[in-house]
């Protein structure tokens, strides 16, 4: 019986060490395979026909405002303004009644003065994957700058890139890195699943009829 027991957890080691090693791996190789493609400066940045936003709450749970949403909207009207992108999609979460990260983001546009017509909805960016490849195969956008802040840009990115499109990445401001901690620590495994994703072909989860940016 004892030696069951140290081989369930030898395996259990075994199996702790090569998780770990893949988690570091996923990491380092999606650093360092966008780090020419994402900047805070826009004047690195091409002019592009769109810029897409991915989506997050704008409401903390306490009620005030979320500093992940509100940084990506800055950045998206300083590239708009900046005439860096023409035309902006914003993909988020409305999988529930009271929830609508899409509605949120385009009020918000509308407030900074972005014309209506140059905002585009995608209702069904339950994730990032989804919302970078929803850009194409809905929004028929080969090329785009994807406005998030720089850990989640480098996953987006090197998600568009390795699926055939030419991404690039505007970095919000980040948050204070106490808030941020559990955000971080996600995105450590997020990165890790993205090759899981490759492995298994995962595809957006929903579909739709195209939809034409001017």
């Amino acid at each position: 019986m004892n030696n069951l027991i140290k081989r369930v957890f030898l395996l259990l080691i075994i199996i702790g060490l090569l998780g770990a090693t893949f988690i570091i791996y996923a990491n380092w190789k999606i650093e360092s395979e966008t780090k020419n493609y994402i900047t805070s400066d826009p004047n690195k940045l091409p002019i592009e026909h769109v810029g897409l936003v991915l989506g997050t709450s704008k409401l903390l749970a306490n009620g005030s405002m979320n500093p992940y949403f509100k940084y990506r909207i800055d950045a998206a009207e300083e590239l708009y303004k900046a005439g860096k992108i023409k035309n902006i999609i914003v993909s988020g979460d409305n999988s529930r009644k009271t929830y609508n990260e899409p509605e949120d983001m385009k009020n918000e546009l509308l407030k900074r003065g972005i014309p209506e017509i140059d905002i585009y909805m995608d209702f069904a960016g339950l994730r990032t994957l989804d919302s970078v490849i929803r850009a194409r195969e809905i929004f028929g956008q080969h090329e785009y700058i994807i406005i998030s802040q720089e850990f989640h840009n480098e996953r987006a990115v090197f998600i568009a890139r390795e699926n055939g499109i030419n991404a690039f990445g505007f970095n919000a401001q980040d948050v204070n890195k106490s808030i941020g901690i559990k955000t971080m620590i996600r995105e450590k495994f997020a990165r890790a699943k993205v090759f899981w994703d490759f492995l298994f072909s995962v595809q957006p989860k929903f579909g739709g009829e195209k939809i034409f940016v001017e």
